[in-house]
């Protein structure tokens, strides 16, 4: 493990000011971070630690929600007005890792954790343009049951991990950053990269910048959400397909939906098909089944990964039925 020095953020501005030395990391939960110091994937010289920032969930003057990047998991998932108003991101958080791990981990740390594609931990055997650019991708003739079957490329196949941010991306949530160049705003399903030819960026992030804070808009059709997760086994695995939706139906006619796709993609997966072919259409089997279609038309399964289309067709009918008839 390389070595590196440890400082304390008192404030975002501090935290700033630590933060511009190259090679410098910020530490939440570190439920990711340290695994990569100890794997030597990452080796930065510096942790700087934001655990004391940003951590309170707090009404907008709009009705959403503001949500501190420093907030724990299990404290977002189980506040009322999160599992009441947006059942799906407290459905998401709690299928994803472990009790004592969802404890530690905060909503900022969530965000930018990164794959965990073996090839991309393994640094003594395996080649990875994610964490040597330029180097090949040992996945994409490998094995690949795990890996991605949309938005992939030639450099990289890698599936992003989190739960949360597939429940974020479909929540039209907002990313709040501060910088050098002081505050910005990204939406959420902006935030993250697909890997094209340079895979080693994750997301849109500049150096140094700090996510301060999520912003959850106020949906008011996001009480009728939900989030599925297909899996392995049912602790603690990440999703081979999962599945973040909310619907809105009036008189039978879906007037406005909500889906993104995980497990599938190098990021998390807005499913802005399947969405366009429901609006304004019936709320039937065969409407949800030909959005799923749609949306999957794109898909370039590789080798081993290819059940994943049938997957994600079936899963996503089952979640949108299943959301249709709790609208009714």
């Amino acid at each position: 493990m390389t070595p590196f020095t440890y400082a304390r953020a008192e404030d975002a501005a501090d935290a700033l000011r630590l933060g511009q030395a190259n090679a410098t990391a910020y530490l939440g939960g570190g439920t990711n971070l340290v695994d990569l110091i100890r794997e030597t994937v990452a080796k930065p010289s510096t942790l700087v630690d934001v655990t004391g920032l940003s951590n309170e969930i707090e009404e907008t003057e709009s009705g959403g929600l503001m949500i501190g990047a420093a907030v724990r998991n299990t404290a977002l998932a189980e506040r009322l007005a999160v599992r009441t108003r947006y059942p799906v991101l407290s459905r998401a958080i709690l299928a994803g890792a472990s009790a004592q791990i969802r404890n530690m981990a905060t909503v900022g740390g969530n965000l930018l954790q990164r794959t965990r594609c073996t090839y991309f931990y393994d640094t003594d055997g395996s080649r990875c343009n994610k964490r040597a650019p330029g180097s090949g991708c040992d996945a994409i003739e490998g094995f690949t049951r795990g890996h991605a079957i949309l938005g992939a490329s030639s450099a990289c196949v890698a599936t992003h991990p989190s739960d949360m941010c597939v429940a974020l991306a479909a929540l039209d949530a907002t990313v709040h950053l501060q910088g050098r160049g002081g505050a910005r705003t990204l939406p959420f399903t902006e935030l993250h990269r697909l890997p094209g030819d340079h895979p080693e960026f994750d997301t849109m992030l500049e150096p140094g910048e700090l996510i301060t804070a999520i912003e959850l808009p106020p949906l008011s059709f996001a009480a009728n959400s939900t989030y599925r997760k297909v899996r392995d086994r049912a602790s603690y695995a990440f999703a081979l397909v999962s599945i973040a939706a909310a619907l809105e139906i009036e008189d039978g006619v879906i007037k406005d939906v909500r889906i993104a796709l995980g497990g599938v993609a190098h990021k998390p997966w807005r499913a802005s098909k399947a969405e366009a072919a429901l609006r304004g259409g019936p709320a039937t089997e065969e409407a949800f089944l030909a959005a799923a279609v749609a949306e999957m038309a794109d898909a370039a399964p590789l080798r081993d990964n290819g059940f994943k289309i049938a997957l994600t067709k079936r899963t996503l009918v089952a979640v949108l039925g299943d959301l249709a008839g709790a609208a009714a």
